[in-house]
């Protein structure tokens, strides 16, 4: 089902990091992140539901500056 507020993630194995947008166009990287753990979101039936239990305040994250939107 596709989320109303998760536009879109991407999980580094290597680097243990999860990089989250939202549809509002922000941009999150959330670090230290067990693959256990994205297995289930990416199997949650509600994307935003299962990111508000399990990932915003337990992992520490840092916002990436805003997309340029694909502007020169």
């Amino acid at each position: 089902m596709p989320s109303t507020v998760i536009r879109r993630f991407l999980y580094a194995p290597g680097s243990r990091e999860l990089t989250v947008e939202f549809v509002r166009g922000r941009r999150y990287i959330y670090s230290d992140v067990p693959p256990e753990d994205v297995q289930a979101f990416r199997g949650a039936f509600s994307k935003g539901a299962h990111f508000n239990r399990h990932f915003r305040e337990r992992f520490p994250c840092r916002e990436l500056a805003p997309a340029d939107g694909g502007r020169a």
